[in-house]
């Protein structure tokens, strides 16, 4: 018969110094947040949730259907609990923070089924003081092999109202949606990082960690404010296919009296396995332009023909701007043969080392490393995912012994588009199949590149990517990613992201990592131009830079644009991309915020602020700054009459003043506008 210890004691996945004990709740280590793991009088499996005293999330099950098996829902006991804690520091090779604590408590419930042959699962429950984390796992166990999971029956039965920040899930353009802002009992089906702040005042974000061999997590509301956990389609019936033993993604979910403490979490990166690639000092955070913007404007082209973007001569052109204005790296789309013809969601044509007859991808390598400057690849899939893994290798030995040390890959097709090979099959690429971004195969594929490109020493930058759940901290040359609307629908789409998108990024979409924004649009105009084009001032395209995380940064814009503001192209040419520490000074969700973050190795800030199509006067606490010390911070803001959405947006102001820690800094933010800083050491 199986005792209550000893499931207890097999299941135990995570303990420091473990004790069993059958109390079924943990506290963070301030006592506010207390998760209550149980079982019900019919056997079902639940959790709750209280901060301060007050019922965030009433009773919720948690639980499995399967495709081949009697759902995992009732009928199950407690037969163990074990707890554990930790309070550790670790250091980041580049980041928002260079150090991060680490510092919760946790549980680890086990459940068994009250039968002669039980199955069993454990519930481990992490809890910080800004937030909790919680995830299944499955022990080996007689009689079951392998768990095919149809969909989970995890919910969040919130007892609170309020607003939600959300984009649909289970849509056609993936990620890439203007976000919607509604009661918290009018969502949908969403997409995490969603975000909610109630009647009260408490700001919510639920997402996931550690998505490894599984199918992304969508939220759906099922009545009033009560969300179920549903997984990414699969073509294969099952969403997840998985032997046992093996544990499933955390769900997260971020508790913080204000936007600040949503923003500068952890959660996710501690809730993530240690770096397993070693030394990554390889990788650079760095700027970079690109031969990219004048596609979206259709100046030039991704196919080939009269109008080819990426040719040999325009390529050095590009490295001769990105040598003379200290850009590290210069992006080529369009290469490689198989961009002709229909390319979108098909990439059945691709080439991964053949170059198109006009580029000479020795010649450009050999010119940009006599220039200093490093190419980026481009590995453009279509979506095509069966065609590029037969290339893989081949693709990343040719940019390792060219030098090209990081590469933006591609995924352009609709949701549910991604061509596969059927792995059930013996020969699994008789046929094709199609999957979605971020179903199990992706989440398996991605990693693969990953790893792949970790092997010669290459960064990676997926757009059109499945999201990001902190395996930064991992694979810690995953670098950044796309995986929300993004500057390029400021060339050609309607509507354009409007002023209030990126206030909202900063408290969704970037709470789950890095995001390649490609900011730097200083001409302020898109494709077929009309007066106002962009809604942006000049200054808020800078404090994108600061906004905006990411280790590598893109100025988009043509680079004969980013000559013509020569102040907006000091500012990039200034501004650090990689951190010591990062705070939000103010802000409120969707409408704006001001950052401030000190250098990597240094001491300069540079802080950075954005709002929506209302115009806002901020006032700054210097107290981040060294006492006794005097600074001088040059500055750059909206100019009078600056009106990110009337007809004065480049009107912008740069100005120098000296301040000390505890002065105060006021800015004012025209309409769709912002302000960026430097401050350093006077004399500097």
């Amino acid at each position: 018969m199986l005792t209550r210890k000893k499931l207890a004691l097999g299941t135990a996945l995570f303990a420091l110094a473990p004790s069993l004990a059958f109390a079924d709740e943990v506290a963070s280590p301030d006592g506010r947040i207390v998760v209550e793991v149980d079982a019900d009088g019919e056997g079902k499996p639940f959790y709750r949730v209280t901060r301060d005293g007050e019922e965030v999330i009433s009773y919720s099950t948690l639980g499995f259907n399967l495709t081949d098996g009697d759902p995992l829902r009732r009928n199950f006991e407690v037969v163990g609990v074990t707890r554990a804690q930790a309070d550790e520091t670790w250091e980041q090779p580049w980041g928002e923070r260079r150090y991060v604590r680490d510092h919760h408590r946790a549980m680890t419930v086990a459940f068994a089924e009250k039968d002669d042959t039980p199955r069993s699962f454990s519930v481990q429950v992490r809890v910080f003081d800004d937030g909790f984390g919680f995830r299944y796992e499955f022990p080996q166990q007689p009689g079951w092999d392998v768990a095919r999971i149809a969909d989970e029956l995890t919910e969040f039965n919130l007892s609170v109202s309020g607003t939600a920040w959300w984009i649909p899930a289970g849509d056609w353009n993936r990620y890439e949606y203007l976000y919607e802002t509604t009661p918290i009992d009018a969502v949908s089906t969403a997409h995490t990082p969603i975000t909610m702040v109630t009647d009260t005042g408490l700001h919510l974000s639920f997402h996931e960690a550690a998505l490894v061999d599984y199918s992304g997590m969508w939220l759906k509301r099922i009545a009033g404010t009560r969300f179920r956990a549903t997984l990414s389609p699969s073509s294969r019936g099952a969403k997840v296919v998985r032997e046992l033993p093996f544990h499933t993604p955390w769900r997260t979910v971020r508790m913080s009296d204000d936007p600040a403490g949503l923003v500068e979490s952890d959660i996710d990166l501690n809730l993530n396995e240690p770096n397993k690639l070693g030394d990554v000092s390889w990788f650079e955070p760095h700027k970079y332009i690109g031969i990219w913007w004048e596609m979206h404007l259709e100046d030039s082209s991704w196919a080939s023909g009269p109008k080819h973007g990426a040719t040999t001569e325009n390529a050095k052109e590009y490295i001769d701007f990105a040598a003379a204005n200290g850009f590290r790296g210069i992006l080529i789309e369009g290469w490689n043969v198989g961009w002709d013809g229909n390319w979108f969601g098909n990439g059945r044509d691709y080439s991964f080392t053949q170059a198109y007859p006009d580029f000479d991808i020795e010649e450009v390598a050999r010119y940009a490393a006599e220039k200093g400057v490093r190419i980026i690849g481009h590995h453009e899939t279509g979506g095509n995912i069966e065609v590029y893994e037969r290339q893989l290798e081949d693709g990343f030995a040719l940019y390792e012994r060219l030098g090209i040390d990081a590469v933006k890959s591609g995924y352009v097709a609709d949701a549910g588009g991604i061509i596969a090979c059927n792995a059930d099959e013996a020969d699994p690429c008789a046929e094709e199949i199609f999957e979605w971004h971020d179903g199990q195969r992706m989440a398996q594929h991605h990693l693969n590149v990953v790893k792949a490109a970790a092997r010669h020493r290459i960064a990676v930058n997926p757009h059109e990517p499945i999201k990001d759940t902190g395996l930064r901290r991992t694979y810690p040359n995953w670098v950044s990613r796309e995986g929300a609307r993004g500057a390029e629908y400021d060339a050609w789409a309607v509507p354009k992201n409007d002023p209030g998108h990126v206030p909202e990024l900063v408290y969704t979409r970037m709470l789950s990592g890095p995001m390649d924004y490609t900011p730097g649009v200083l001409s302020l105009e898109g494709r077929g131009a009309t007066q106002p084009d962009l809604p942006s001032t000049l200054a808020r395209q800078l404090a994108f830079y600061v906004v905006i995380y990411s280790p590598i940064q893109m100025a988009a814009d043509l680079p004969e644009n980013l000559a013509a503001w020569p102040q907006g192209l000091d500012f990039i040419k200034r501004v650090a991309v990689d951190w010591d520490e990062s705070h939000l000074l103010a802000g409120e969700v969707g409408k704006y915020a001001v950052f401030a973050r000190r250098a990597r190795g240094g001491d300069a800030w540079y802080l950075g602020g954005v709002t929506d199509e209302d115009p806002r006067d901020v006032s700054l606490s210097l107290d981040f700054l060294y006492p006794d010390t005097e600074y001088v911070a040059t500055i750059w803001e909206d100019g009078e009459g600056a009106d990110g959405l009337g007809d004065n947006r480049h009107a912008m102001n740069v100005r120098e003043v000296i301040v000390r820690k505890g002065d105060t800094l006021d800015i004012g933010m025209a309409r769709a506008g912002g302000f960026a800083a430097e401050i350093k050491f006077s004399g500097e």
